[in-house]
């Protein structure tokens, strides 16, 4: 594998010259222009790989097995350059019946399709089934080829193209081109099939999701360890990244990457990738296991979902088991049918109604909303239908709930992602879950975002125990922002608390002052009697001096005075007393008088200066120095001059 670094190796091997004869071969990929990922889908020996052959140069039949049965058994890659400079990729992926399982996961990551018929036999069970998986999976442009043309004569091959018309009517390839094609030692109708395939649409790349890369192969090469390859379906993968391997959560890191069979540093979203990981054995890896950065998607294993179901698909028993077919993945499910063309709770899965269903699987498996899905039966193996994943971490739904929980998915299917907010409840997602699963209109609060309709909740609560702590305290200035940070709103975390007084300090529902809180239009207004026992209160204060009385007396005889007093400044603690602010400042005024004319204060002369006894000068002293009027200075007090 040319361009991936042998063990032990520190530096990267080149890349192997291109090959000249080979027809439209991929120059170096480290071009930035758009590409394609073609799948080619059909009925066994209707000729997709010599047709693919004929295009590229490559003969996709490598292991011994599929050479000596002439069929494709594991899925195979290869590419070519489109006239219009695109990279196109193709896959090819096997026409038995027994291997559908490796069709879909060939079909992971596809942007186009070519479905091979052959003019002799025409349109065979296995090519209406690969093109419905290829519908359910939700293709929208794609190419049919006319193969082995040249063995029937015109009216045959008009026929065999009536027969194709017939085969695409409804499907994402009706209208789609027809081409005839011959693909043996004389090719015939491969330009204009080339043609046919650069006319595809161009299609936009999730550059900017996470990276996930679905593994449908891995093996072992020799000097170079494990190896990978896939179709990377969003983000990027760098040389020298670290990895994880989901669901299994193991650790491993990329020492070589190749796109389209050339060496480079950065592979892009829709590129065939092949990884050569460290640190992690063949054995630890499955088709089915996806490759991504560490901690960026978490696995699932309960998924809803809508289901098509296919009009020959039998009727399934509602909690039947099924087969789940999700990218590369296949894991046994069992099957909770919500509605069935709107009617609620069905008793079965009814052939050719939409479904909206929810899927636990046994095993987990990584999707995000938005991926198609594919669901067979369990036994005998067929295919029921196919569908779209809106919310891979749904709660379960138990029967009771599957009315609540049917709306939710219509909801979601109609595009209100808020959906997954009110799931998530006040705790919220965190803003990176929110672009994973795509949520549009939440609300951000501290480290994470929730339903508008919950915030507004929260701040009606808040607001609630705001204006029940004004009527229970009425003269208190304010409540304590941290005493309010309780139920309803004592679950918050403390920055989302703190966001949700941020908003309503924000709307003007909310006034700070300090770290108290109020409603803007509160005010402390004093009944008659209660401005008597302050003015009381005051002039006791006033008259005790800077002895003062305890503070635990005068709070337990009138504690909301009390309060209000030391909320507005004028009553002060030194010590365990409480003291009036005026004779606080007369003491600050008389000691920076003293040092007018003195270099230091001594407790004596403290004493002295206030006429109070060591018991009662101590506490003010130290009080001084609190209030950085002085500094100590050994046993005496220096003014303080910044």
């Amino acid at each position: 594998m040319a361009g991936l670094k042998p063990a032990g190796a520190s530096v990267r091997l080149p890349a192997p010259a291109p090959d000249p004869h080979a027809l439209h071969r991929a120059a170096p990929v480290s071009s930035p222009r758009p590409h394609l990922v073609i799948g080619t889908a059909g009925h066994i020996d209707h000729g997709k790989t010599s047709l693919v052959r004929a295009l590229t140069g490559d003969d996709l039949d490598r292991l011994p097995e599929e050479r000596a049965r002439g069929i494709t058994i594991a899925l195979g890659f290869t590419h070519l350059r489109l006239p219009d400079g695109r990279a196109a990729a193709f896959v090819d992926v096997p026409g038995h019946e027994r291997l559908v399982r490796t069709m879909i996961a060939g079909a992971t990551g596809l942007d186009a399709a070519l479905l091979c018929v052959s003019a002799v036999d025409g349109v065979m069970p296995q090519t209406r089934e690969h093109l419905a998986i290829l519908d359910l999976l939700g293709l929208r442009a794609g190419v049919v080829a006319l193969t082995m043309s040249d063995l029937v004569d015109e009216e045959t091959l008009e026929l065999a193209q009536l027969d194709v018309e017939e085969l695409v009517e409804g499907t994402f390839l009706e209208g789609a081109p027809v081409v005839p094609t011959v693909a043996g030692d004389q090719p015939r109708g491969i330009e204009a099939l080339v043609a046919a395939l650069a006319a595809l649409p161009a299609v936009a790349r999730d550059a900017d999701g996470p990276l996930r890369l679905p593994i449908d192969r891995a093996f072992v090469r020799q000097g170079f360890g494990t190896v990978i390859t896939g179709t990377l379906r969003s983000g990027a993968l760098s040389d020298g990244d670290e990895v994880e391997i989901l669901p299994e959560g193991t650790r491993a890191r990329v020492r070589g990457l190749q796109v389209h069979g050339r060496a480079v540093e950065v592979a892009e979203p829709g590129q065939r990738t092949a990884a050569n990981l460290a640190g992690v054995e063949r054995d630890d890896l499955a088709r089915g296991s996806v490759v991504a950065h560490p901690g960026t998607l978490p696995p699932a294993s309960i998924l809803d979902a809508t289901l098509h179901a296919l009009p020959d698909a039998p009727p399934l028993d509602q909690g039947a088991r099924v087969r789940l077919l999700a990218g590369t993945a296949e894991v046994m499910a069992v099957l909770s049918i919500l509605s069935a063309d709107g009617v609620v709770d069905p008793d079965h899965l009814e052939p050719g109604a939409r479904h909206r269903v929810q899927l636990r699987t046994e095993a987990p498996i990584v999707v995000l909303p938005g991926d198609r899905i594919i669901v067979r039966r369990e036994s005998p193996v067929s295919t029921l239908g196919g569908g779209r994943v809106l919310d891979p971490w749904a709660p379960r739904a138990r029967r009771r709930d599957h009315a609540r929980i049917d709306a939710e998915v219509a909801a979601l299917e109609a595009g209100d992602t808020r959906v997954l907010l009110r799931r998530a409840g006040d705790a919220g997602l965190s803003p990176a879950a929110a672009r994973l699963r795509g949520v549009s209109g939440g609300v951000p609060l501290g480290d994470t975002v929730l339903d508008p309709a919950r915030v507004a909740a929260l701040e009606a609560g808040l607001l609630a125990a705001l204006d029940a702590f004004h009527a229970e305290r009425p003269l208190a200035p304010g409540a304590p922002r941290r005493e309010l940070h309780r139920p309803p709103v004592g679950h918050l975390p403390q920055r989302a608390y703190d966001a949700l007084l941020d908003r309503l300090v924000a709307s003007g529902a909310v006034t700070l002052d300090g770290p108290r809180m109020r409603r803007p239009d509160f005010a402390v207004r004093l009944t008659d009697d209660q401005r008597r026992r302050s003015e009381a209160l005051e002039a006791e204060l006033r008259a005790a001096g800077l002895e003062g009385p305890k503070a635990a007396d005068l709070l337990a005889r009138e504690p909301e005075l009390t309060h209000l007093h030391l909320e507005a400044g004028r009553f002060v603690r030194v010590a365990d007393k409480l003291l009036h602010r005026a004779r606080l400042d007369a003491v600050v005024a008389s000691v920076r008088a003293w040092f007018a004319d003195h270099d230091a204060l001594s407790a004596t002369d403290f004493k002295a200066l206030t006429g109070l006894s060591r018991k009662h000068a101590i506490p003010l002293l130290e009080w001084l120095d609190a209030q950085r009027v002085t500094t100590r200075d050994g046993d005496a007090r220096r003014l303080r001059t910044s």
